[in-house]
């Protein structure tokens, strides 16, 4: 996200290197079917997971969205501990069961989906710094936790979160850590906004891969493998990492606030509207019927992006 899309695959299922300049894609933008839905809220929306009960999407306010055969509903609101945290990432364990949450001043909650109720685990260690994005591996109720902190921190707990279990280590020089994805139990990659990429293989200790040169701020990773990694960030840029040197793509200006992407399919999205659809490798930019800010996406039955006032749009 906010990249978290390795949970998402499993139930709906080192050094600096330079950057080399991938193609710009067809100026002219694609033919799209996105439609915008109804929801209740006017809220900016900064995150959205399919779960074993339908599509969550998370947001300011503490806002919390359930897509329904009805449309979308409020699941909760008010946040986790309902003080009105915003809430700026979400992650879904493997089988679907429980979301997990994470936003403003320490929050973290853990929903189960099929009963309603929303457990809170706030405040890890201590901290009530703004916590940026989640990502959880394993079933409910024996989940492995990471949390992206604005402090520049990863809390990380292998036991569901629970009070005592929570660690934290600082993959870089301090600057806020803006996304965190996993593609195994232990192994994943995580973004700083001081335009670092961070890998680990154990959960505890991260190493930096890149990116030499990139002169963006980053947003967004999906982390699909230790050599197939996709980052997307400030002046339209997507970053692609193989395993051995990192190429880019140009799709603009638009910030691009995530990533998601698996064997060459995917989609990023930005400012202004802005989503670009990926097939087979190749990006090209989709009409959509707003020019409002999308912060995320998540690929599904049917697709989903959610943004600022409350947009929600599918496909």
């Amino acid at each position: 996200m906010n990249g978290h899309d390795v949970t998402r695959r499993r139930f709906l299922q080192v050094s600096s290197t330079a950057v080399a300049a991938g193609a710009v894609p067809a100026a002219s933008a694609s033919e799209s079917d996105w439609s915008t839905a109804e929801t209740p809220t006017a809220s900016t929306l900064y995150d959205v997971e399919y779960t074993a009960s339908g599509a969550y999407a998370v947001g300011a306010g503490g806002v919390a969205l359930h897509r329904t055969g009805e449309g979308w509903r409020t699941a909760f609101d008010g946040g986790v501990t309902g003080n009105g945290n915003s809430l700026y990432g979400a992650d879904v364990t493997d089988d679907g069961e429980r979301l997990w949450v994470v936003g403003a001043s320490g929050a973290v909650g853990e929903y189960d989906v099929e009963t309603g109720d929303l457990r809170s685990h706030s405040a890890p260690t201590g901290s009530t710094n703004n916590f940026n994005d989640v990502a959880v591996t394993g079933p409910a109720g024996e989940a492995n936790v990471y949390v992206a902190g604005d402090s520049g921190k990863i809390y990380y707990s292998f036991e569901n979160g629970e009070d005592q279990t929570w660690e934290y280590v600082t993959p870089g020089s301090g600057s806020a850590v803006s996304a965190v994805d996993f593609h195994d139990v232990r192994a994943g990659h995580a973004v700083d906004t001081n335009g670092r990429v961070f890998q680990t293989t154990d959960g505890v200790t991260w190493n930096g891969v890149g990116i030499g040169d990139a002169n963006v701020t980053f947003y967004g990773v999906d982390s699909d493998a230790l050599d197939d990694v996709r980052v997307s960030g400030g002046g339209g840029k997507v970053f692609h990492y193989d395993g051995a040197q990192w190429t880019s793509t140009d799709l603009g200006d638009a910030g691009l606030r995530d990533v998601e992407s698996e064997n060459g399919d995917g989609f990023t999205v930005g400012g202004g509207g802005k989503l670009f659809d990926q097939t087979n490798g190749t990006w090209a930019q989709d009409r959509t019927p707003t020019g409002q800010n999308l912060e995320a996406a998540v690929r599904g039955s049917t697709d989903v992006a959610v943004g600022a006032g409350g947009i929600v749009l599918e496909r």
